[in-house]
């Protein structure tokens, strides 16, 4: 472990003219530092956190309207740390900065021609959104909700709704009714802006009738937009309250802008946590913290520039939806794709980072992990001259991964793998510009981010698998979980386990050599398939409509580098395990949540493990199938019955 293979190493330019060490350049002008590398500057960072973030304050040229007072009043406190006191400012307002024809946004949906707008054409479609929400009755503190593929509309819609200190929340498309009134239902949004469709994998879906059924249960929204995407005049008659996107915008024309100025700790989105246990919590992130944070990322980790076209391929339904949007507030082109990712071929990707001179090229895991085994070579098919860079996150990128980015997309660039969460809408481990890239290794701890490998006994530890810790607080922290009156389930989220200090749960191990972070997975029950985060809670909730199952545990099998779902049911009296109700069980998992939920396997056992006070042990399960001792079996009801779970062959193929 302490010596993995170097795969790439910046060269002196490369370091010398990154943003990276033109700030710290400017540190220690202004501290009288003498620092020199990365893991100098991150300590510094962590030892100063006021001083670090007012810094990067500067650096980064954040517009507000008043200043703030102190950066921190307390950034040992977690939760309840306030951030940048004081100040007014407008999330909008940073990402709208840029009044010129350099392009903003690139958006390519499956099997359409490439739409492009520039910073001028934004903000002037921005201006007659924001209008219409305020004409449409939208004030501060009102939810608009996003139900949308990954087009412009999208980051238009909330761009409008964040202008006037609304809150803006988004999920993506291919979520069921539940799914989305899971998290919608909580927020309780007054608009709804929705495209009448999507596409995947050379098919047309539809959106709308998925809608009036969700808007039967959200009585408080007043308005549904509707995006005429896969029609151009979808049929809205069935939809309540309905309004085609430019019906809504006609009556109004460009014009200047006027941001609301909120306060620093302003809520800016709620985000949402997998929904392992329950309904999804509703994380309330600020207008400053996911602004400071972001941007940070982008400019100093990234190296991210005006000149640069960043690309990466998400949903709205996951965060690095809303990390990609804020590299507008650097002036970046970025670019949206919405569709299969492997259609008509696994080149769909790559020949539009050819076509658009990509620059920045974010994905998953798991798609680096396909390309691999469909034996696709981008670096020989595409002209891929421009890039300088791929970000993978989602979950592990195994050595495998590393070393085929390496080999068959370019061998001379910066692979980031990085990792982070919803919860902070952001990375706690991630590339820097001026260190090497180890195969298997996160390159290092973002800045101003306290984190560690803490062991059980709470202390930090080098060359082991521990929990992955934040000891200090960080400006992208929720500053509140939506209807959590007492903050409890803040509380219980992260800060049970070490008191005070954020327990992420990942499990990870720091290279006591490199500073180089390994990540090894989640050390709770979220499932994570292809790199996206999704709950168990969602795939019960399926089955309650599935007679014939009368029981169920589910859990992620690590297989062939990434994680598969495998879901075990027991039947009613009577029923049986065949091809048809298998079939039955994912097309009714598929329709209720989505087709990342469906598990590769479904496997009939006689009895479900639970606790004595009755709560079911999906994580003794998991342990038992990977061969790993069962903790907590004197907390068990009925123990003995793991042992139907050990050495199943199902599980070998």
């Amino acid at each position: 472990m302490n010596n993995p293979k170097k795969l790439w190493q910046p060269s002196e330019a490369f370091v010398q003219q990154s943003n990276m060490m033109r700030f710290m350049t400017e540190v220690n002008q202004q501290y009288g530092l003498s620092l020199s590398d990365y893991h100098q500057l991150w300590q510094w960072s962590v030892d100063n956190i006021p001083e670090f973030w007012a810094k990067f304050w500067e650096f980064a040229d954040i517009i507000a309207n008043k200043p703030y007072d102190q950066v921190v009043d307390d950034p040992t406190k977690m939760p309840g740390a306030r951030w940048f006191p004081g100040a007014q400012l407008n999330f909008a307002e940073n990402l709208l900065r840029h009044l010129d024809d350099h392009p903003a946004l690139i958006f390519k949906g499956e099997g359409q021609p490439i739409q492009k707008y520039t910073y001028a054409q934004l903000y002037d479609e921005v201006s007659r959104m924001a209008q219409a929400f305020v004409a449409a009755g939208v004030q501060k503190g009102d939810r608009v909700a996003g139900f949308m593929p990954n087009m412009p509309q999208t980051i238009i819609g909330m761009l409008a709704a964040v202008s006037i200190g609304a809150i803006w929340s988004s999920s993506s498309p291919d979520f069921g009714i539940k799914g989305v009134l899971d998290r919608f239902g909580q927020i309780e949004p007054k608009v709804l802006i929705t495209a009448d469709g999507y596409f995947y994998n050379g098919k047309s879906f539809d959106s709308l009738e998925r809608v009036s059924g969700i808007l039967k249960q959200l009585p408080k929204v007043e308005k549904v937009v509707v995006v005429g995407y896969t029609r151009k005049q979808p049929d809205l008659t069935g939809v309540p309250n309905a309004v085609s996107w430019d019906e809504f915008l006609a009556p109004y024309a460009p014009a200047e802008i006027t941001f609301a100025q909120v306060p620093a700790e302003h809520p800016l989105y709620v985000m949402y946590s997998s929904g392992t246990t329950g309904k999804p919590k509703c994380m309330v992130q600020s207008h400053v913290g996911i602004l400071t944070n972001q941007l940070k990322e982008h400019i100093l980790h990234c190296d991210l520039r005006r000149d640069d076209v960043l690309f990466y391929f998400t949903t709205c339904g996951w965060m690095m939806w809303n990390w990609l949007v804020c590299g507008l507030g650097v002036g970046a082109t970025l670019v949206l794709y919405d569709g299969s990712p492997f259609h008509p071929g696994p080149e769909v990707l790559w020949k539009l980072a050819e076509a658009v001179g990509m620059t920045i090229f974010g994905t998953s895991a798991r798609y680096i992990a396909a390309l691999d085994e469909a034996g696709y070579k981008p670096g020989s098919d595409c002209n891929l001259e421009k890039l300088r860079m791929i970000c993978s996150t989602g979950s592990p990128l195994a050595v495998s991964g590393f070393e085929y980015a390496y080999r068959e997309i370019k061998a001379d660039m910066q692979l980031a793998s990085i990792s982070g969460g919803t919860d902070l809408n952001g990375c706690f481990a991630l590339g820097t510009p001026m260190l090497p890239v180890h195969a298997g290794e996160l390159q290092g701890r973002g800045l101003g981010l306290n984190v560690f490998a803490y062991d059980d006994n709470g202390q930090p530890v080098y060359d082991q698998t521990a929990e992955l810790v934040c000891t200090r607080a960080f400006p992208s922290m929720p500053i509140y979980f939506w209807n959590d009156e007492d903050g409890q389930r803040y509380q219980n989220a992260y800060f049970n386990r070490y008191p005070g200090i954020w327990t992420h749960g990942d499990f990870i191990s720091i290279n006591s050599q490199t500073k180089g972070i390994i990540m090894y997975g989640r050390s709770d029950a979220t499932l994570n398939p292809g790199g996206v985060r999704i709950g168990t809670a969602d795939i019960y909730n399926a089955l309650e409509h599935v007679a014939e199952v009368a029981d169920s545990v589910v859990i992620g099998q690590q297989w062939q580098d990434d994680v598969r779902v495998v879901l075990f049911v027991t039947l009613a009296k009577g029923d049986a395990l065949d091809e048809a109700l298998i079939k039955k069980i994912k097309t009714t998992i598929r329709e209720t949540c989505s087709p990342r939920h469906v598990p590769a396997k479904v496997i009939q056992v006689d009895e479900i493990p639970y606790t004595i006070n009755m709560k079911k042990v999906e994580l003794a399960v998991r342990n038992v199938i990977h061969g790993q001792p069962v903790t907590n079996r004197d907390a068990l009801a009925n123990p003995d019955c793991l042992d139907q779970y050990e050495g199943l062959e199902e599980l070998k193929r």
